[in-house]
């Protein structure tokens, strides 16, 4: 497989998809909105977005499985697999806020081997493929080299189910406070991954997340420097629905969420 090849064919994909969603957005509706959850929204955007990708994505590597968010083709891993979430941040597109991401991951026995994270709004492609470096519109990026907290805006998202662990989350984010230039939640994992590997963040974290929500994202930082890993320091960040990801900071993330995790 030419990894470079591939990857610059999904970005391209990625960016048709992104005008589609651009188009729509100027005529979107809230009674377009379909709920899955009180706080887990969808919309026909999402749907035909995601139909769009598996479409091109198929003749790329024929016969590849599928892992998608909103299911619209048969669910299963295979030696290559492509992992999707169609449009990254659909509450933020549904209220007008302007940070949302196509995020396509291909996944090789496993392991995540490249990755496209198109940024809507701000007409932003990050791009990277295993032992190819990463790249925001075909410039190439790297992670932050700040080594202190002090010197670092963190990224993170807030549950939206599964509150149980909210005591120690909010015990992890009121030492952060203390200790950062800054905290954020923008609403699109794909987003705050990808300004991860771009240095804009020096560090992010989140938990009860889905593999298509961070799959693209994981080699963007792997690729511009960085260091990913769950929140114990292992592996186990694509389906086992917990990731940190930074620039020299990580270990000492890392190190506060195990304080109270």
């Amino acid at each position: 497989m030419n990894l470079e090849e591939i990857t610059r064919k999904v970005s391209a994909i990625a960016y048709d998809t992104g005008a589609f969603i651009r188009k729509e957005r100027k005529r979107f509706t809230y009674e377009s909105v379909e709920f899955k959850g009180v706080s887990d929204l969808v919309s026909y955007v999402d749907k035909e977005s995601e139909q769009r990708i598996i479409s091109g994505l198929e003749k790329i590597i024929p016969g590849a499985g599928f892992i998608t968010e909103e299911e619209t083709i048969e669910q299963g891993q295979k030696e290559y697999t492509w992992i999707i979430d169609p449009l990254d941040g659909t509450t933020n597109f549904v209220h007008g806020i302007p940070n949302y991401c196509v995020s396509i991951g291909l996944m090789h026995n496993g392991k995540i081997v490249a990755g496209v994270v198109y940024e809507v709004a701000n007409d932003e492609c990050f791009h990277a493929w295993k032992s190819g470096g990463a790249y925001l519109n075909n410039e190439p990026i790297h992670v932050s080299q700040a080594k202190a907290f002090s010197d670092t805006v963190l990224a993170t998202g807030f549950p939206y189910y599964e509150f149980e662990r909210l005591d120690e989350y909010l015990k992890i984010l009121h030492q952060l406070m203390e200790s950062t230039q800054g905290l954020r939640r923008m609403g699109s994992a794909a987003a705050d991954m990808a300004y991860v590997a771009c240095g804009r963040y020096g560090g992010y974290f989140e938990y009860n997340l889905n593999s298509y929500d961070i799959a693209a994202g994981v080699i963007l930082v792997q690729e511009a420097g960085g260091t990913v890993s769950d929140f114990k320091g292992g592996e186990d960040y694509i389906f086992g629905r917990e990731i940190v990801a930074g620039g020299r900071v990580h270990a000492t993330l890392l190190d506060v969420i195990q304080r109270y995790w």
